[in-house]
């Protein structure tokens, strides 16, 4: 499986979990980075080069920091421009048809609060739902998305071991050592040596 990292961080050089997650995947083979922010510092994105990026990959990840509860600007951006009506969508538009779209996020608040008693009163699933749904208009399959709770609070050892089961997923992943489908009965999904497990929050 061909992956497909879409970094948006708006200050990237600056951020504790993002940069992090990052450093762990760049190098390895079938897993391509792009950081947003970096290659369209103006917003002018190119949506040629954008589709075709889409079409040669098999799992498209949006990673970024839960900004209110969303995406930052140019993920957003980015969305509105390059999935077209006629090919992301539409009686015409199967160019993503088969694919899988996932969320890679990190949050400044803790697990417990987000839920119908925490004060964010969602879970990150439910603040998900327009990702969610953009992926099925697009004939894709939404996975469950992998998330770092309390980002700036992190020890060095949890934000390494966040870091570490990131990869292990999208290598596990890439590898086909684990199947997509089987992440769809997680709310939150981790990979960790090779085994599937998941975090209920």
């Amino acid at each position: 499986m061909k992956i497909l990292v879409l970094a948006a961080h708006p200050t990237l050089e600056a951020s504790v979990v993002c940069r992090k997650l990052l450093a762990g995947i760049r190098r390895e083979a079938g897993i391509a980075v792009v950081d947003l922010y970096e290659r369209y510092p103006d917003f002018n994105i190119d949506v040629a080069a954008e589709q075709k990026r889409l079409e040669a990959a098999d799992l498209i990840i949006f990673q970024h920091p839960f900004y209110w509860y969303s995406t930052p600007a140019i993920l957003k951006e980015w969305t509105d421009l390059v999935l077209e009506h006629g090919w992301a969508y539409g009686r015409t538009g199967k160019a993503l048809e088969g694919k899988f779209l996932m969320s890679a996020l990190s949050t400044g608040g803790s697990a417990d609060a987000y839920g119908e008693t925490g004060k964010n009163r969602f879970t990150i699933p439910e603040f998900l739902a327009p990702i969610a749904q953009t992926a099925s208009l697009c004939r894709m399959s939404y996975l469950p998305p992998f998330v770092v709770f309390e980002g700036r609070r992190l020890e060095r050892a949890q934000l390494a071991e966040n870091a570490g089961l990131y990869k292990d997923l999208l290598t596990g992943l890439r590898d086909d050592r684990i199947d997509p489908r089987a992440l769809a009965r997680y709310r939150l999904a981790n990979n960790a040596a090779g085994k599937l497990y998941g975090v209920e929050n």
